[in-house]
């Protein structure tokens, strides 16, 4: 068997090699997104309401596009969800600029262990990895930097999609059919608990993220509804046996279009049958 550590640097070669987090603390800890922070800081953009629910197939990941900064909006077309690697989603809410260094991060993360194990982490390892740079970044969380990560992916040793949420100090759980996080997330968690059944196809979680998002939109002033006007909409990716697949705008807006349009005479959604 080749070995492929042959050549590398003394740094590489030590016992948790796997983790570039660990390496990046030992060599470059002030690249670290956590780093440098000493005190509160306040008036920073916060990302809002994220979601991920299960279909047929897989697992749907999407979130508003709006970034506050106390009582202002400070951006209306942010992208809260990313693909984390092949088969991974992540999605965040939070610091904003925090966020995207924890994601941008993360992506290192599983991409250098890929390259020196030559094999993917299990879903169960990306989660849990994840979790630990939260529980990495607490300090920062308690000076009011907090940032709650959301993580979906397609278990092809199952052959379903998964969904994990955290709290702020990097406890790890899993959600069974759907979850949403960030200050709309206890509007969307009421529309999804309302309007969610096993075996949805794509489409059909599609229009329930967004119908969920419109919900969270309607109550919450940091969530940001579909802007037909400004022609922004939701984020929406799915992952599935073939990998991670942004919708296509063109398809989020048909969907928004309908939804906005439905509201207009039924300002509250879709009712749930009682029984």
């Amino acid at each position: 068997m080749t070995d492929h550590t042959q050549g590398l640097p003394a740094v590489f070669l030590d016992a948790d090699t796997s983790s570039f987090t660990r390496f990046a603390e030992r060599v470059a800890p002030h690249s670290l997104p956590w780093s440098g922070v000493t005190g509160p800081v306040r008036d920073v953009p916060h990302g809002t309401t994220v979601l991920a629910l299960t279909f047929d197939g897989g697992v749907l990941m999407a979130g508003d596009r709006r970034a506050t900064m106390g009582n202002v909006i400070a951006q209306r077309d942010l992208e809260k969800v990313n693909a984390a690697d092949e088969y991974t989603a992540v999605a965040f809410a939070g610091t904003v600029g925090l966020a995207k260094e924890l994601v941008r991060l993360f992506q290192l993360e599983l991409a250098h262990y890929e390259k020196l194990e030559r094999r993917p982490l299990s879903l169960n390892g990306k989660a849990q990895r994840l979790a630990t740079m939260i529980r990495e970044h607490l300090p920062q969380a308690m000076q009011g930097l907090a940032v709650i990560p959301l993580l979906a992916g397609y278990d092809e040793a199952r052959g379903v999609g998964r969904i994990f949420n955290y709290d702020v100090g990097g406890g790890l759980f899993e959600a069974t059919a759907f979850h949403a996080d960030g200050s709309g997330s206890p509007y969307a968690r009421g529309a999804l608990k309302k309007l969610y059944r096993p075996g949805l196809s794509a489409a059909d979680a599609t229009t329930l993220a967004v119908q969920a998002l419109y919900d969270a939109a309607d109550d919450d002033s940091a969530t940001g509804g579909p802007d037909l006007n400004r022609g922004i909409y939701p984020s929406v990716a799915l992952v599935t046996e073939t990998g991670y697949r942004q919708v296509p705008e063109d398809e989020v807006r048909a969907v928004a279009e309908t939804v906005v349009g439905a509201r207009a005479s039924s300002p509250e959604g879709p009712r749930a049958p009682l029984m």
